[in-house]
């Protein structure tokens, strides 16, 4: 039985990402060696993030908010869209276009981040013996960070590679970049400003990324 679940959380949590794959024309045009490389580009990003997290934050042992530590947090966090940047302008793609290019670069960004924060949560609690749905929650909490790097990906590819967007969209494009950027940092504030239970954070989260995809869709169609 304790099998059975975490197979049924990994499922959720990893699932979509295949799916995504498989059912956009990412398979088609063999996007494979893109989300690899974005991958590892998160990879590398994530360790200089850890880096600088361990160099400039304080350890508390009570979990309480602090303004100045979470806004350094923020600001170490932008070194996420200075990885982005460079798996969307330096890194070597097959001829895609640009709509499958933030595609396969937020997909594989997505994945490497479930990889890395859910994987090993996923095999020492879900097999436990107790059941908890705190594991099907992290598995709604990767959908919802897999829309939001798709989304973030799309904004990035407006600011960074679409020259000719409409003058008036740019203040927008980039409001909404830096609200996903800040994400964790809002989801930080919920947990410990708030004191948000983590099934309302999730739920948050999912229905902020509903929000976050229309309007960068409604963006990045009106800069076609």
């Amino acid at each position: 039985m304790t099998i059975f679940h975490f197979f049924n959380c990994a499922i959720l949590t990893f699932g979509p990402h295949a799916v995504y794959y498989s059912a956009t024309p990412l398979s088609e045009y063999d996007t494979i060696g893109t989300c690899v490389k974005s991958a590892v580009v998160y990879l590398v990003t994530a360790l200089i993030k850890l880096v600088c997290l361990a160099t400039f934050l304080n350890v508390s042992e009570n979990e309480t908010f602090d303004p100045y530590q979470e806004s350094l947090k923020a600001l170490i966090g932008f070194i996420d869209v200075a990885g982005l940047y460079f798996a969307l302008t330096q890194l070597t793609h097959r001829n895609i276009s640009q709509n499958h290019k933030f595609q396969a670069v937020g997909l594989g960004w997505a994945f490497a981040d479930s990889v890395l924060h859910k994987l090993a949560p996923l095999w020492l609690g879900a097999r436990g013996l107790e059941f908890t749905w705190d594991y099907i929650l992290q598995g709604l909490e990767a959908n919802a960070n897999l829309v939001l790097s798709i989304s973030l990906a799309a904004l990035g590819s407006l600011m960074w590679l679409r020259k000719n967007k409409p003058k008036t969209l740019i203040p927008i494009i980039y409001t909404c970049a830096g609200i996903l950027a800040t994400m964790p940092s809002i989801t930080s504030y919920l947990k410990l400003g708030l004191g948000w239970q983590f099934p309302k954070v999730v739920g948050f989260e999912l229905f902020t990324s509903l929000v976050m995809a229309f309007i960068s869709w409604q963006l990045f169609s009106a800069c076609q």
